[in-house]
């Protein structure tokens, strides 16, 4: 069974073919996708793959994505999970997207620390890492806020645009 997390205002629960539309809003947002790795979404296929790929990964034990939506209106807001889950080593990588209609109202914050629980509690991590671009100043900040520790940066870590970018690699560890 799929773990449905809540927040005071949030429902993080799984992403279905439903939220196709949300995902696609998403993934297809130039301000969304401009640290993210890859390029926007140009058509809602691309966003179904992308939950076919999130379930298979799950089933796999290889990622846990979350769609986070709002308690009150049901309103799909966006995503956070882990990523390059290493249940040997008891770490993984996490990840996050919120629609920019919902920046700055502290969603992210409120997922992000249920998910830290959850990973140091039902997953035994020991350790959760992150990749920030240097340029995302607002990702670095929230992360910072919540305890992660900046280790170092990765040089020409992530492609994008056809362009290497270095990032920063953060750590919160149990």
């Amino acid at each position: 069974m799929f773990p449905i997390l809540e927040t005071k205002r949030l429902v993080l629960r799984e992403i279905t073919k439903a939220d196709a539309d949300a995902i696609f809003e998403c993934f297809s947002n130039e301000q969304i996708m401009k640290y993210y790795g890859s390029e926007p979404f140009q058509k809602i296929e691309q966003a179904i793959d992308l939950i076919e790929l999130f379930s298979k990964n799950y089933l796999e034990k290889k990622t846990i994505r979350w769609g986070i939506e709002l308690k009150e209106s049901k309103e799909f807001i966006g995503t956070v999970g882990y990523h390059a889950w290493a249940p040997k080593h008891r770490k993984a990588e996490i990840g996050y997207e919120i629609h920019p209609d919902f920046w700055r109202k502290g969603y992210a914050s409120e997922a992000i620390e249920k998910i830290a629980e959850y990973g140091f509690n039902e997953m035994n991590l020991t350790r959760i890492g992150a990749i920030i671009y240097l340029e995302n100043h607002a990702s670095y900040k929230l992360l910072e806020k919540l305890g992660f520790l900046r280790e170092g940066v990765l040089r020409k870590n992530m492609y994008q645009n056809g362009a290497p970018h270095d990032t920063y690699v953060y750590s919160l560890t149990k």
